[in-house]
């Protein structure tokens, strides 16, 4: 069984960084993709950037330059990170982590991931 668990975030002011932590177990194929997103209120939930197990990265246009995904494979766990930078108030949301088994190019839609966390929050204040 596949479990996802997100670790990291808070409350932090505007220009700050907070750094995110996504730990999947239970993965049992090679080809796998990793991926985080975000919903604020009354927003859809949105890709805001996404690893696959090639290496392969994907970010949302509003988080170029800002936000850094990385993962690593150690404990027998994958475990993906985001370092975010330079926030912003509009990056305030609760932001899942999900993981899915997919080779190829990386997918970048929530309907593309099959296993989720629970959510945290990351509040940016102005």
């Amino acid at each position: 069984e596949v479990h996802v668990a997100e670790f990291g975030g808070g409350l932090v002011q505007a220009g700050g960084s907070l750094r995110l932590s996504c730990v999947v177990s239970g993965l049992t194929f090679d080809d796998y993709a990793i991926g985080w997103f975000r919903q604020a209120p009354e927003k859809e939930r949105e890709g805001v950037s996404c690893i696959n197990s090639n290496g392969g990265t994907y970010y949302a246009d509003s988080v170029k330059g800002r936000f850094t995904i990385s993962s690593d494979n150690a404990n027998h766990k994958n475990t993906a990170y985001l370092e975010m930078s330079s926030l912003k108030p509009e990056d305030t949301a609760v932001y899942y982590c999900a993981a899915t088994y997919r080779g190829g190019a990386v997918p970048t839609t929530r309907y593309e991931y099959d296993y989720w966390g629970q959510g945290t929050q990351v509040t940016v204040s102005s």
